[in-house]
């Protein structure tokens, strides 16, 4: 099992979850795998996709504090999808149970 493409990815943070659509390797091209990964998930992994944690996190709570003007700092933040692909990878490997079933694209 491995992705083979990914198609869309969003963070949600409303709900706090990785939002996903991906094909595997053995997927057709009318195929598409959908999955919401909550991002606490993500971060027992190693990845941190919260994008409003990376900021802060770059420049430390002094940035937070300074710069607090109601400005959404997380668009300036972009998530490599190559990133999202080895989390993917790493995490049906580990849970092979949540792997989404195929729909018809």
């Amino acid at each position: 099992m491995e992705v083979k493409e990914l198609v869309s990815f969003y963070i949600n943070e409303t709900s706090d979850t990785l939002d996903v659509t991906f094909r595997l390797l053995f997927d057709k091209e009318d195929e598409i795998r959908t999955d919401q990964i909550d991002l606490d998930e993500t971060i027992g992994f190693g990845f941190d996709f919260d994008s409003k944690n990376k900021i802060s996190d770059a420049f430390g709570d002094e940035f937070e504090d300074e710069f607090s003007d109601g400005f959404d700092y997380s668009e300036d933040y972009d998530i490599d999808d190559d990133e999202v692909i080895s989390f993917l990878n790493e995490y049906y490997l580990v849970n092979p149970k949540k792997l989404p079933k195929s729909e018809l694209f």
